[in-house]
């Protein structure tokens, strides 16, 4: 089999800045991304949905390219997997076949794999679900994958809408799958963690705008200064 496609695994993003990542969600990495101008802000299709929305994914993309339900390329990448990776399987959103189940999706978490995102379907939705590991997929399809391979590892890729490199970020939670470019990290992690500040004041003003109004207190102005700039033209 020819094996040139199957590339090494990408050097883990340091532990510093995923603990600084970790503090926000990937929504925020969205919003940080639309200020910046990066393509479809990270963002991975709204069908891409989490098995356990209680389940937060965070970690270093290695990835694989493959079709029509073919799962000989993620085999080789689960086996070769570490901890703190997270496998992204460009699976092209087939919907005939399953590219993995309880079975792989076991293997992945017994190396330590961060998570697994599959543009495609699996099955064995219920134990899945059980394990640790966050698994994100856009479906569930019971007929078994197919193993011809070879496919490719860990060359760039398109994932449920997004480019994807190995070495980048990959953060997903209740709401979906965000990937930030490795060569764009601290940029983003910056006009994030600005964003999570506007929030928090945010938050505070809407919440001291309820306590003027149960304590009958003059309310004070709830709107933020943008929607007011706009309504006036400015």
């Amino acid at each position: 089999m020819n094996t040139e496609h199957y590339l090494p695994l990408p050097e883990l993003i340091p532990q510093d800045l995923l603990d600084r990542f970790r503090k926000l969600s990937p929504a925020q990495l969205c919003d940080g991304m639309a200020k910046l101008g990066i393509a479809r802000n990270g963002a991975m299709d709204a069908d891409l949905m989490p098995l356990d929305d209680r389940k937060v994914m965070l970690g270093t993309a290695y990835t694989v390219d493959t079709e029509d339900g073919d799962n000989f390329p993620i085999h080789v990448a689960v086996y070769q997997g570490q901890p703190g990776y997270v496998l992204v399987v460009a699976g092209k959103g087939y919907p005939g076949r399953a590219y993995i189940g309880d079975l792989m999706a076991g293997a992945a978490q017994a190396v330590g794999l961060a998570g697994l995102v599959i543009d495609g379907c699996v099955r064995d939705k219920l134990p899945l679900a059980e394990l640790d590991i966050p698994v994100y997929a856009k479906g569930f399809m019971q007929r078994s994958p197919g193993k011809q391979g070879p496919g490719k590892i860990n060359t760039p890729v398109t994932c449920a809408g997004v480019e994807v490199a190995a070495g980048d970020l990959v953060f997903g939670d209740y709401d979906g799958v965000t990937v930030v470019p490795r060569a764009r990290l601290l940029e983003v992690l910056e006009a994030s963690e600005k964003k999570g500040i506007y929030e928090e004041q945010r938050r505070e003003v809407i919440d001291q705008y309820v306590r003027c109004r149960d304590n009958g207190e003059p309310l004070p102005e709830l709107a933020p200064d943008w929607v007011t700039r706009l309504l006036q033209g400015r």
